[in-house]
């Protein structure tokens, strides 16, 4: 089993542009064309050529790249009992005007998990680990997934079927912890929480939309999201690395918010026991990085400079002079390097070509060699 751990001076969210041949093949068997063996099949090479890039450019951690998910976050939660899902008919949520189509996810019963199949999914991506390298399982936040059932639209039907919102946090708190302790025993030592509902609140008007609160329920209820976190973090074994990503939106390049850490830097960099934290920092919508002085003990911060949502390269000289200007509030012994986010957080991926990706990832790994050295 490998020892490394996550982060890397150089390092990467998750998604990777899904190959043509994935496309199709999973539009082949959404059409009947194809079995779930022969898809299986497809996305297993797929994610064997993505593991043999990864290492061939020099990277320390492997993803299986999100290739068997039709999203970042809503197929596992499609793991859990208790959760379905349907095709939407017509675009559903709104990320910079444009209407995303993505998948109508509901509760139909209190949760639970089970032999959650990620689990399979990250033993075969574990079998490519060497000692070079070390995989890494990514799944939405427990504070993502209830924060999705408990939201303006959605808190009623929750309500439904638990008595209390105390009851269903409980339950998200005994799932999550349950899963990770069968991702663990497949192997996983290094677990990232992916998590929008930060990159919301960092937005005083959405966080009222999103949630159906505000002034004091509003601040209630983003402790109660991060200390449902903290709690999964507690009970999980003490060798898992545990990180988060927080992210604005990322969807066909656009994005769901805008806003500056500050507002959410107590309760996030200050209280939330994650080992690192993968941070937007991509463009003016992510404000400055005074707010990284709120980082409590001694985590970590990988500053995601390079964008996933536009080919044009960046220019070096300035990647490395913001760097500079971050270590003014947080060591640079205590900084990484990555780009912003996943290069495909739905399966219909960011506006670029894979050879445009690769030159950001080796954009992303020449800047971090010359600042912290090889």
């Amino acid at each position: 089993m490998s020892k490394l751990q996550t982060p890397f001076r150089y390092d990467f969210v998750g998604s990777f542009l899904r190959p043509e041949k994935l496309k199709q093949a999973r539009a082949d068997f959404e059409a009947g064309k194809i079995n779930k063996e022969q898809l299986t099949a497809v996305e297993n090479d797929c994610i064997r050529g993505l593991v043999a890039k990864l290492k061939e450019i020099g990277y320390h951690v492997i993803t299986d790249g999100e290739f068997r998910r039709a999203t970042w976050h809503l197929d596992f939660m499609w793991g859990f009992a208790g959760v379905e899902h349907k095709k939407t008919v017509e675009g559903n949520q709104t990320f910079d005007a444009e209407a995303a189509m993505i998948d109508d996810t509901f509760m139909t019963g209190k949760i639970s998990v089970k032999n959650h199949p990620f689990v399979e999914h990250f033993k075969f991506l574990k079998q490519f680990e060497d000692e070079n390298t070390v995989a890494k399982q990514t799944i939405p936040s427990p504070c993502q997934f209830y924060a999705f059932f408990t939201g303006a639209e959605t808190l009623d039907k929750t309500l439904e079927i638990y008595d209390t919102e105390e009851a269903f946090a409980k339950d998200v708190v005994k799932a999550y912890s349950e899963f990770v302790q069968e991702i663990y025993a497949a192997g996983c030592r290094n677990l990232q929480f992916d998590d929008c509902v930060w990159g919301g609140m960092v937005n005083p008007e959405l966080a009222v939309a999103l949630t159906g609160r505000e002034g004091a329920a509003l601040e209630s209820y983003k402790k109660t999201v991060l200390e449902l976190n903290n709690q999964v973090i507690a009970q999980a074994p003490k060798d898992l690395i545990i990180n988060t990503h927080v992210c604005r939106g990322n969807y066909h390049s656009t994005y769901f918010s805008s806003g500056a850490y500050d507002g959410v830097a107590d309760l996030l960099f200050g209280e939330e026991n994650v080992n690192a934290y993968y941070l937007e920092y991509d463009d003016e919508r992510s404000g400055g990085f005074a707010p990284l002085a709120k980082m409590t003990g001694e985590k970590k911060v990988v500053l995601g400079l390079v964008t996933t949502k536009t080919p044009e390269l960046e220019d070096k000289a300035k990647i490395i002079a913001r760097i500079h200007e971050a270590e003014k509030y947080i060591p640079l012994e205590r900084l990484y390097l990555s780009p912003q986010c996943g290069f495909a957080s739905c399966e219909i991926g960011n506006k670029l070509t894979e050879e445009e990706q690769w030159a950001k990832l080796k954009l992303v790994k020449e800047i971090a060699e010359e600042v912290w050295g090889k």
